[in-house]
């Protein structure tokens, strides 16, 4: 029987990929987004590079909405009724929520509330996930599993612990499923300038067609869980249609350095970074953990889940969209 899938943020990364997941899984479903910033044109070219089928305005139906009107939300779900919500909406960016916390804390905890709140006045039955952040455990040598240690330490990371633990007292409430998928580093050719991958890339583009610049990095050494969106995406959706109120860490499960990124990027441009590559740490954030790793071995051996992509193929992947779109 067909189902409906509604997705919050379809338009970032995560949300392109999970509309790919879940038609190449089920493509009689309908999926509905929502989106503040959406474009049809742009949203529609990135979605016709993972899929080789041209979609209909009946089989995925964006539109803009405000999601902090709880008013508007109610509309949504009740018009709607879906049989799946994913909740990827909001502030993604943890520097950012340094500078300006109060609109970081507001817009992420207010789009759950109001997606909780009007949930439960239709009587929804449905499956809910939610994207949780490893940015909410505390710094640990060990790989992180669900079991880790949570211990905030950015406006972003306390309202994402906030809805994490909101969502353990809903469990089990009513008809619905609420599970989450505790995110790591992820990255893809979709990601927006401003991250630290995709700047490493621009700025090889640069220094390729002979511009002579400076890139201030803040560390080589950072070791990060860098996967890749396309991989999270699969295991948000298994997480979701499994029907069961269960959290997993999703992450590759190997850890990286700052110095591999620009390794592979450079050498791809055949180029050193060393000639154009500063560390300066005062880029770095006040107790930033040196190394932040992925157990997944909960998904792996429940949902069969491992992440496929590795770092190389990531960057690749992302290197090549960028000469595509820029040529």
């Amino acid at each position: 029987m067909k189902k409906k899938h509604l997705i919050t943020g379809i338009t970032g990364q995560d949300g392109i990929f999970l509309t790919s997941e879940i038609l190449k899984n089920n493509p009689k479903d309908v999926i509905i987004g929502t989106s503040r910033n959406y474009n049809n044109s742009n949203f529609k070219r990135k979605l016709n590079v993972l899929m080789n089928f041209e979609t209909d305005d009946k089989t995925i139906q964006v539109a803009k909405v405000d999601l902090l009107e709880l008013t508007t939300v109610k509309n949504l779900i009740s018009d709607t009724e879906p049989d799946y919500i994913y909740n990827l909406s909001g502030p993604s960016s943890v520097y950012k929520s340094l500078s300006d916390n109060n609109q970081t804390y507001r817009e992420i905890t207010t789009i759950f509330n109001n997606l909780a709140i009007a949930i439960n006045d239709s009587n929804l039955d449905c499956n809910f996930f939610q994207a949780s952040s490893s940015e909410m455990f505390a710094p640990s040598l060990s790989a992180l599993s669900e079991e880790s240690k949570l211990s905030p330490r950015s406006p972003y990371a306390e309202a994402k612990l906030q809805i994490h633990e909101k969502l353990q007292l809903l469990k089990g409430i009513g008809n619905i499923n609420y599970s989450s998928g505790i995110m790591f580093n992820h990255e893809s050719e979709f990601r927006g300038d401003q991250y630290l991958v995709m700047k490493i890339i621009n700025f090889a583009l640069k220094v390729k067609t002979h511009k002579k610049e400076v890139l201030k990095i803040g560390s080589l050494d950072l070791i990060r869980d860098w996967g890749y969106a396309g991989d999270v995406a699969e295991a948000i959706y298994k997480i979701n249609v499994e029907n069961e109120s269960e959290d997993y860490v999703i992450g590759s499960g190997v850890g990286h350095r700052i110095e591999e990124i620009l390794n592979i990027v450079f050498e791809y441009f055949k180029l050193n970074w060393k000639e154009y590559v500063v560390v300066d740490s005062s880029l770095l954030r006040k107790g930033d953990p040196i190394t932040i790793t992925c157990d997944p071995r909960k998904i792996s051996s429940r949902l069969n889940w491992n992440s496929s992509t590795s770092l190389e193929l990531m960057l690749n992947k992302c290197i090549e969209f960028k000469l595509k779109i820029t040529d």
